[in-house]
């Protein structure tokens, strides 16, 4: 990522240096998983669509430990293996909006929740402001080479309400507390930014 861009990483300091913890991270564009990967400080596995799995990159994937997912249904697999990395202590990444959009945290769905009260982690937002903003000359698909992208680590915070319940009233709880600290969280990432 230093290589190709410009990453200017502020609050890594923030990501608990052990025990399991999830990345919260807003997505707009294609370079925000890879892009927060190379800069997190702890080695992160992300849940990722498994359409992303395709030809020599499917296996580079899966050997740097990141987790396929199929969104088309209730993927008892990928959710084993998220949990998996909790309980071993592990840095889970998960964008959760599902899916590029905005990056706004607008419309958060509940995995991110279910994953935060039933792994017993601290969330991490992390918001990546600049990847979207113009595309490159050369492969339009990408921000353009050398470009500035900020990365910048919220204050860690639980998801649950200390009851330690896992209902769906208490999951839809989590997820409305969660999707305002995430708000909050790039607000605030903005201000700092400038973006």
């Amino acid at each position: 990522m230093y290589g190709l861009w410009k990453p200017r990483v502020l609050g890594a300091w923030k990501v608990p240096a052990t025990g399991p913890v999830i990345l919260a991270v807003n997505h707009s564009h294609n370079i925000d998983g890879p892009m927060v990967i190379g800069v997190a400080p702890r080695a992160s596995h992300f849940l990722v669509k498994k359409e992303a799995f395709v030809g020599p990159l499917g296996p580079f994937m899966r050997a740097v430990g990141q987790l396929e997912v199929d969104r088309s249904t209730a993927d008892r697999t990928a959710v084993t293996r998220a949990l998996g990395v909790l309980k071993d202590g592990g840095v889970l990444g998960i964008f959760p909006e599902g899916s590029r959009g905005e990056g706004d945290f607008a419309a958060l769905r509940a995995g991110l929740a279910y994953f935060a009260v039933r792994g017993g982690a601290p969330i991490v937002p992390v918001a990546v402001l600049g990847s979207a903003e113009k595309s490159g000359r050369l492969i339009k698909a990408l921000p353009p080479l050398r470009s500035r992208v900020d990365v910048v680590f919220g204050d860690p915070f639980d998801a649950g309400d200390g009851s330690g319940r896992r209902t769906r009233k208490a999951l839809d709880e989590a997820t409305e507390r969660i999707q305002k600290q995430l708000a909050a969280h790039l607000d605030n990432a903005r201000r700092l930014t400038g973006r």
